[in-house]
């Protein structure tokens, strides 16, 4: 039986790829629904539910670059099962969960644990290419790209499924057999490890662990800022910027560094394409956390009901994806994507409490273009833009700065509706991202550089 496509690319390697990829954009967007009913269950105001938003961004910001670094120098099996199984470790912890803290600890070891399916997809892709010394298939960027983060659309529907089924509980147990069939994907199609990359002496040389370490301060530090703005911690703005000065010095310095800040910084597409990541992320994610929130508590939907509005998005999405994926070029993706995301913005302002839920089902599906048009052209960005030899962490990068967005997002949910999801904090919340939406516009038109992405 045929494996390859016609350039070669080895497709057995396609479902351990996506599942990996799938597991942190799933639930990243599962939550959106639970966190209402998990209030209730806690007595717990939206600006601490935003914990369990926040916890799986922060773990996952810090963690992405750091496994991708070591997918790089190691290869992706290992790291790809070794999350695997966190994962599901993670969905036993947040079932059985007693109190609010567990829970939020579980979401932790969630965002460790789905670190590497997504830096292992690119690795593979990159490394297939490699291999066959073919460029990977325009097909195979596009389905990781519909994987990562178009499916996290069916986050919310799925969630108010099992919330009717087995109670929000269900959300986090759905993690158990995601990560069986990871672990049985990991082990019966990935390629095992050279055995000269399995040296523990060699990987603790190889390994720029100061570095790592001030990485991992500098962006805790920022991130708890972020959550907390209105909390006057200043303190942690000063040790990020300590921590972030740290890092640099001892990148520049580092004969194996973690982040090779000369190659990033004389790398300027791939810097911008990282800024745009984030902007992006924030609008995504603050529509999917905050206009859920407000459909459910400001407009009287139930979960399952918030769910099934927000599926158009993901269909939309899908066809925006499978439409021009063909295509490698991201300029004009870009540009489509940011002028939707300004328009599913400026809808947001006209919704009230009494909107007929044809309204919600319309900003829903204009915002479903900028979702499927704008992830598909950031990954492509990153897969030419970056340099081979450091996919793995480039790609762990891209997740970090719009998981940072993310962060950004679920702290103005939180600065926004407070005790409740009303309409006049979605009318507040929509404003600011109608800002967000047009920096990233502006950042896409002045960069004259991605004319060139996919060019051959």
């Amino acid at each position: 039986m045929n494996t390859t496509t016609e350039t070669g690319f080895d497709r057995r390697l396609l479902p351990p790829m996506m599942l990996g990829a799938a597991l942190n954009p799933v639930n990243s967007s599962i939550i959106s629904v639970s966190l209402v009913p998990i209030g209730v269950a806690f007595r717990a105001p939206p600006a601490e539910t935003a914990w369990l938003v926040s916890a799986l961004y922060l773990a996952t910001a810090i963690g992405q670059p750091v496994v991708g670094r070591l997918i790089d120098l190691f290869g992706p099996r290992r790291l790809f099962l070794a999350g695997a199984a966190l994962t599901g470790i993670s969905g036993v912890v947040g079932m059985l969960a007693p109190g609010f803290g567990v829970l939020v600890a579980s979401r932790v070891l969630l965002g460790f644990g789905t670190c590497a399916g997504y830096p292992a997809a690119m690795h593979l892709i990159r490394s297939e290419a490699r291999r066959t010394g073919k460029d990977s298939p325009a097909g195979v960027l596009t389905a990781l790209a519909i994987t990562t983060q178009t499916i996290a659309v069916v986050g919310p529907s799925l969630g108010g499924l099992l919330i009717g089924i087995g109670g929000w509980r269900a959300t986090l147990a759905i993690n158990i057999p995601l990560a069986l069939a990871g672990l049985y994907l990991g082990f019966r199609r990935l390629p095992a490890t050279p055995a000269t990359r399995q040296d523990g002496r060699g990987l603790v040389r190889e390994l720029d662990l100061p570095g790592m370490g001030l990485f991992a301060a500098a962006l805790v530090c920022l991130l708890l800022f972020l959550m907390d703005v209105r909390g006057g911690d200043w303190w942690l703005l000063a040790v990020t910027v300590v921590a972030g000065a740290g890092f640099a010095w001892r990148e520049l310095r580092a004969r194996q560094p973690f982040i090779d800040v000369r190659l990033l910084g004389g790398n300027l597409p791939l810097l911008a394409t990282y800024g745009r990541a984030l902007l992006s992320f924030v609008v995504s994610y603050a529509f999917l956390y905050g206009f859920t929130q407000w459909m459910e508590q400001g407009h009287g939907l139930s979960a399952s009901e918030a769910g099934l509005v927000l599926l158009p998005l993901f269909a939309v999405g899908i066809i925006a994806s499978t439409v021009t994926g063909r295509s490698k070029a991201v300029r004009g993706k870009l540009l489509a994507g940011s002028l939707g995301q300004v328009a599913a913005c400026a809808l947001l302002l006209f919704l009230n409490d009494g909107s007929p839920v044809w309204t919600l089902l319309a900003v829903v599906i204009v915002l479903g273009i900028p979702q499927g048009l704008n992830n598909l052209a950031l990954q492509n960005s990153v897969y030419h833009q970056a340099h081979a030899e450091r996919m793995g962490s480039s790609a762990g990068l891209l997740r970090t700065f719009g998981y940072l967005g993310a962060i950004v997002a679920s702290a103005a949910n939180g600065a926004f509706f407070g005790q409740r999801a009303d309409s006049g904090g979605l009318h507040h919340l929509a404003a600011f991202l109608l800002v967000v939406s047009v920096l990233f516009l502006a950042l896409t038109v002045a960069d004259r550089s991605l004319s060139r992405v996919g060019r051959a």
